[in-house]
Formats: structure tokens, sequence, C-alpha cells
């Protein structure tokens, strides 16, 4: 993104408010946008998400890489819930409030029970922070549907 991040310009630039419940819905509002056959998920970085040295939070970074390698395993797994069962998270440099923090994230291996993925935290293309991930997907429980194929 090229002009200062604020939601017109996000709106311009493809991406969508999204509205959560929860936790995710606390640290937003949060941002989707589809790019291709991928999804990127973001934040936009406010004096809420602040530590006292008046840098974005390490666990706001994390929380953000962590839902947004959740929902790309999520799409990915034609919409099955996993939870985070390990998390590595490399920070390699600090977030500024008014920044646009951005996840991106691959699926490495999926089996019946797990995944595992690896993703990126960025500002206008610099890695703020990268992470490794396994999930556990979760059972539908009873009566549940089974995914469409």
């Amino acid at each position: 993104m090229s002009h200062p991040a604020n939601p017109e310009s996000l709106a311009a630039d493809g991406w969508h408010r999204k509205s959560l419940p929860g936790f995710a819905g606390l640290i937003g509002p949060l941002w989707v946008r589809k790019e291709g056959q991928a999804w990127a998920y973001g934040l936009l970085a406010t004096e809420n998400h602040l530590n006292p040295a008046g840098v974005v939070h390490g666990g706001l970074l994390t929380a953000l890489l962590d839902h947004g390698l959740s929902a790309i395993a999520w799409q990915a797994l034609d919409r099955r819930a996993c939870v985070t069962v390990q998390l590595d998270t490399h920070f390699l440099a600090a977030a500024r409030v008014g920044q646009f923090l951005e996840v991106r994230g691959d699926v490495l291996r999926a089996t019946s029970s797990l995944v595992f993925m690896r993703g990126e935290l960025s500002v206008a293309g610099q890695v703020l922070a990268t992470g490794a991930a396994v999930l556990k997907v979760l059972d539908p429980g009873p009566g549940a549907k089974p995914a469409p194929a």
C-alpha cells in the first residue's frame, strides 16, 4: 500500500472489514482480502494496541498471526474448525501505530487431525514476524453435516 492506511484506503485496496465475536472482535476490527486462491488478514494498529514502550504489543502481533493462520487453515480444510496446539513466533521488527499489519500463510501439510502452517506478519511488504503453527482439527460433533467435497 503506497498511501497511509485508513478504512477508506483499505476498502479501496480490496480489504473488507470483518466483525467477529469474542476475542478476535476485541483486538480488531480485523480486515480480510482474497488474493487469488489465498486469503490475507489484517489489522490497523491503533493506540489501544501499544505496549508501554510505544510500539505494538508482541501479544497483539502473536494473536493476529494466530488468528490469521487459523482462518487460513479453516478455509483450506473446507471450513473445518481448528485450534492452535503450538505457535512459534519470531519477532523481527517493531510495528507502530497507524500501520496496517498483514498476515499471510500457507498450509505445509494437513492430516486427518493436524494442520502444519507457516506464516508471516508484515507491514507494506516488510516482514515483522514469522510463525510456524500446528493446529488440531476439531471433531465437528454429533449431528454435524460433513463438509462438501
